[in-house]
């Protein structure tokens, strides 16, 4: 009878341990975290670098384009349609190489930036190894927390850790 309720007690005492669980905001901490603002900065100044490129580009081969209209009134129909063929051409491998360019700009871009998510994830996850967590659920915009009291929230916390890591 003893061992019963010794046993009882124990499965008591285990079944009354409550997971450690937190939560966080991943858009508040996406938003506060100095590398991905850094890194948004680095790539808003290339993109803005390269659609100047492309403006100024287009503008010569505009001006190209208006110039060989003037002297295609003077030429011979043949020879007229030729150059005008040579045109679309070169437009074609302007817009062809500007598309490249745009495009490895974008994969650039998402590579560093789910390069950075990679890392989050994984100090979010150190955090909670080291403080004992069982769960850390994500909110914010599309995340799995409706609603969680502030003491469970471990936004600023791991904000705080991986901007003193970024500092270093």
């Amino acid at each position: 009878m003893k061992k019963i309720i010794f046993a009882l007690a124990f499965i008591g005492l285990v079944g009354c341990q409550q997971s450690k669980m937190g939560y966080v905001d991943n858009v508040k901490l996406m938003n506060d975290y100095n590398e991905k603002v850094d890194l948004e900065a680095k790539f808003k100044t290339k993109i803005e670098a390269f659609g100047k490129k492309r403006d100024s580009v287009q503008q010569a081969f505009q001006m190209e384009a208006q110039a060989f209209q003037v002297k295609a009134q003077k030429m011979a129909q043949a020879k007229a349609q030729e150059e005008y063929g040579m045109l679309q051409q070169m437009s074609q491998r302007i817009g062809q190489q500007l598309q490249a360019e745009e495009k490895q700009l974008q994969v650039s871009s998402q590579t560093e930036m789910d390069s950075l998510v990679a890392k989050v994830k994984r100090e979010i996850k150190a955090y909670g190894t080291t403080n004992g967590f069982s769960y850390i659920f994500g909110g914010g915009d599309g995340g799995s927390v409706l609603y969680g009291s502030e003491a469970d929230d471990l936004t600023d916390e791991i904000t705080k850790i991986l901007n003193d890591n970024y500092k270093k």
